[in-house]
């Protein structure tokens, strides 16, 4: 199974545009509660993703906070983003987890190249935990070492 069917699309997403000011970005992260959100730029390609943390060291190197600057300056000449590593929209679910060990989210593209949402490790896990449940494969105990350690004194 593929994570197509997982997708959360672009149209409900929230994301920057690479010309965004740092002021939009704060805003935009803000607004929604997020820490970290995907940056694209206006042909829809994936740019890279920004944290509140890449903003508090850029303020850092500053040495300030000049909200007339945050107006001015854009995403793309101010940051290096992180790059969470897109994933192409026919990608299966088991090579998709072993990614999602590292990230929250991934931004997925279509065969195009083009940013058509992203795919997170909750959706993921639900989906895995309900086929789980649907098989009844679910692990009710898990043994370590002497099991009489683990055995209740009657």
């Amino acid at each position: 199974m593929n994570i197509a069917g997982l997708l959360l699309p672009k149209s409900i997403v929230a994301y920057l545009y690479d010309d965004f000011t740092l002021r939009q970005a704060l805003e935009k992260m803000r607004y929604h509660g997020y820490t970290h959100l995907p940056v694209i730029t206006r042909d829809n390609r994936y740019y890279g993703t920004i944290s509140e943390g890449d903003l508090l060291w850029y303020f850092m190197d500053a040495g300030t906070i000049d909200l007339a600057k945050c107006q001015e300056t854009r995403i793309r000449d101010a940051l290096t983003l992180k790059h969470y590593p897109p994933v192409p929209i026919d990608m299966n679910i088991p090579e998709v987890v072993d990614l999602l060990v590292s990230y929250n989210f991934l931004p997925v593209v279509d065969d195009r190249d083009s940013f058509v949402g992203i795919v997170t490790r909750n959706k993921i896990l639900k989906k895995l935990s309900d086929a789980n449940h649907g098989d009844k494969k679910v692990t009710t105990t898990i043994s370590y070492g002497n099991p009489s350690l683990f055995t209740p004194n009657i």
